[in-house]
């Protein structure tokens, strides 16, 4: 099977579609440029099929890789004929074709082969015709060497049987089948860690954790993602043991209905075969199997909640480039206080004292206020950490001249940030608590700027995000990053090189020089100016250049999505229509006065210009929504003063396959559970919530000594 069939038969997509998706893909297109800008050569896929399409072709090529290989290995032993090379060369499944390969991979000495090098391969051959009687004395035959006894011929030749079990292909798919549709996972507590949990030594608090896990058993097919990967955490850290069982008594005889064709001596030689085949080598290598397949499809699950969540985060509301004062809230060390111009560049910093133990509640108020005045404050951010709704209060009694919106924004990441190389890089002179407020309050600006900067695992949200397979999490979490970014757009004079490192076809070493050039040469008056950047050729600018954006350029195409590949068609359109090109900014009256059908060509066709038209009527639009003021009850101020019937404003913080966790002004976040989320079964939990939205919750319970707070979704 060809890769395009492959991917057709994977995606079901139109063969011409996948065909010239794969060209671009590889001619170095990245996803966001071939969804945004070769529609036409896609038949308008999006980039959920075309990521489809990218994940389909590197399994292809992984596995074609893996027969390469396998191939290589069977003939260097002479053992490739021309029906198992056909074989190996057609399979389309990894799984099948590693059961091919099984006989001849190059392991540890096993028992059955220990027995073929004591020369008892023949009587292995003879039992398993099942046409031999008096097999004791056909075993006698055989001793010699290592093998005292009939018994010792005996036992070696059902060694020998047993690995021909277990190379069957037929036989393991049987249990695999099995295994897929019975197993169940069961967990036992580790004795000394129960123990410690009972008697409050110190690792209790963490074995509270796993206490649903200390006696539970579920069927593996049906457990949701997050439970696997808390039992499997669970194991990992020492509190508990996990198993994976099946009908033995079933699976053993379906063995046997396979194998056993008579009964006579030989028939019980076999079956003690297959039992020995069965516990010591199928169900142990299966079942191990039948976990990680579990496994896998639960990091998925895991991964796609935190790209999810990721995006949400990214694409949060910007307040925009407005003057901010910035507050990294805090008891003992005092707030630390940081003055940001309408750029994010850092005007001045400070720490104040308004909390105890030092109580300068005055003092702080008026450098506040004075800062306000001399830097013109339009808003103030303070982190959501430490003493952050006790710093909020603090700061609403304060009388403004101006009006000055005051949020609480999320520190998540903060402190990674901080200390960081690029904070580093950026405030050399400044230690990690400074930049950590500079980061809150840039926050606050602009969410996706700031947080492309930090390592996305480092976020904290989603679900189990340390336990998945990092390789895939860091690959799935950097295309939703470069997938925000290009959907939003950047600043080329502004934006930091973290920022344009996401930029389509443009990377971490572009991304620097670009940051270099401007800062040699000042900002950049057009989009084509960055072609003088060093080792920016043709193929980085076609690729990203669409979605850079220049302000206040002489081209006003320059500051929208309209590709320079296109200016020339938006030109003919404005002299169409007597008109200069400016004059077609925002005027949709004559925009649609426009027969669009005139301007296709070959290579041009509907989609692009109705892109075109949409981008024209209001140029430089951004996806995302203004930023809000919310404010917590300030009568809630720790999980004590909760009671049940209460309904709460709360921002949701996190979102999981179980529910969403809810962010009320507390230390402690609650929990609505996916059962909670609605009157009706809910199938998705994205559906119902978003990260970060302005929510009322109702308290439904207060478990005080485990600090679980549970909620409802008021409507």
């Amino acid at each position: 099977m060809s890769l395009i069939s492959f991917i057709i038969s994977q995606t079901k997509l139109p063969e011409l579609s996948v065909k010239n998706t794969v060209e671009l893909l590889n001619e170095d297109a990245t996803i966001p440029f071939i969804s945004r800008y070769r529609k036409e050569r896609t038949g308008n896929l999006d980039e959920v099929q075309i990521g489809d399409i990218v994940k389909y072709k590197e399994q292809f090529e992984a596995l074609e890789k893996r027969k390469t290989a396998i191939l290589k290995a069977i003939e260097e032993q002479d053992a490739l004929t021309p029906e198992l090379k056909q074989k190996i060369e057609t399979i389309q499944d990894l799984t099948a074709l590693e059961d091919l390969y099984l006989p001849f991979k190059k392991s540890r000495k096993t028992k059955a082969e220990t027995a073929r090098q004591n020369g008892l391969e023949p009587l292995a051959k003879i039992i398993m015709s099942q046409n031999a009687s008096d097999l004791e004395s056909i075993a006698f035959r055989y001793i010699k060497g290592n093998i005292a006894s009939a018994d010792d011929a005996l036992e070696g030749a059902r060694h020998i049987i047993a690995e021909w079990i277990n190379e069957r292909t037929d036989i393991r798919n049987n249990i695999r089948h099995q295994l897929e549709r019975f197993a169940m996972i069961s967990t036992k507590v580790v004795k000394s860690k129960a123990e410690d949990a009972s008697t409050g030594l110190s690792t209790s608090e963490n074995a509270q954790k796993f206490r649903d896990y200390f006696d539970w058993e579920e069927s593996l097919s049906r457990i949701p993602s997050h439970r696997l990967l808390a039992i499997l955490r669970g194991e990992t850290e020492g509190f508990i043991k996990s198993k994976i069982t099946i009908d033995d008594e079933k699976a053993l005889a379906k063995i046997e209905d396979r194998i056993i064709r008579s009964n006579n001596e030989s028939t019980e030689q076999i079956q003690i075969a297959i039992q020995d085949a069965y516990k010591r080598l199928l169900l142990p290598s299966l079942s191990n199997e039948a976990l990680q397949n579990a496994k896998l499809k639960a990091d998925e699950a895991a991964i796609s909640v935190f790209a999810k969540n990721l995006k949400q985060l990214l694409l949060g509301s910007p307040l925009g480039e407005k003057r901010i004062l910035a507050i990294d809230p805090g008891f003992r060390s005092g707030c630390k206080v940081v003055c940001l111009d309408a750029q994010g560049g850092l005007l001045y910093n400070e720490t104040i004292y308004p909390h105890p133990p030092k109580n300068d509640t005055l003092g702080a108020m008026k450098k506040i206020s004075s800062l306000s005045e001399a830097y013109q404050i339009e808003a103030i951010a303070i982190g959501n950490g430490t003493a952050s709704r006790e710093t909020e209060a603090f700061i609403r009694k304060i009388r403004f001249k101006d009006d000055i919106q005051v949020f609480v924004v999320s520190e998540a990441g903060a402190s990674i940030y901080s200390a960081s190389k690029i904070a580093r890089d950026e405030f050399p002179n400044y230690d990690v608590t400074v930049r950590g407020s500079v980061s809150i309050g840039r926050r606050l600006q602009d969410p996706l700027a700031e947080l492309v900067k930090i390592d996305a695992k480092s976020i904290g949200v989603g679900q189990y995000q340390h336990d998945v397979d990092q390789t895939k999490l860091k690959k799935e979490l950097d295309v939703v990053v470069e997938s925000c970014v290009n959907a939003v757009g950047v600043n080329l004079n502004t934006a930091s090189a973290s920022l344009l490192s996401y930029v389509s076809g443009i990377g971490p070493k572009l991304a620097e020089n670009i940051v270099n050039y401007r800062d040699e040469h000042g900002a950049f008056s057009s989009r084509k100016d960055i072609q003088k950047v060093p080792r920016l050729g043709a193929k980085a600018f076609e690729q990203g250049a669409g979605f850079l954006r220049v302000k206040s350029a002489k081209n006003p195409l320059d500051d929208s999505a309209v590709h320079p590949e296109s200016y020339d068609i938006v030109e003919k359109m404005a002299k169409d229509l007597g008109k200069k090109v400016s004059d077609l900014i925002g005027n949709t009256s004559d925009l649609q006065k426009l027969d669009l059908n005139k301007y296709c060509t070959d290579t041009v066709g509907m989609p692009t210009l109705q892109d075109i038209i949409k981008e024209l009527e209001k140029p430089g639009l951004d996806i995302r929504e203004q930023a809000k003021v919310f404010t917590f009850n300030q009568n809630i101020k720790t999980i004590n003063d909760l009671e049940e019937g209460q309904l709460l404003p709360g921002i949701v913080n996190n979102v999981t396959n179980f529910g969403a966790f809810v962010d009320i002004g507390i230390k402690e976040s609650g929990l609505i559970h996916v059962s909670n989320l609605s009157d009706t079964f809910v199938t998705d939990v994205n559906a119902h919530v978003a990260l970060h939205q302005q929510v009322i919750v109702k308290v439904l319970d207060v478990d005080i000594p485990r600090k679980r707070i549970q909620l409802k979704l008021h409507k």
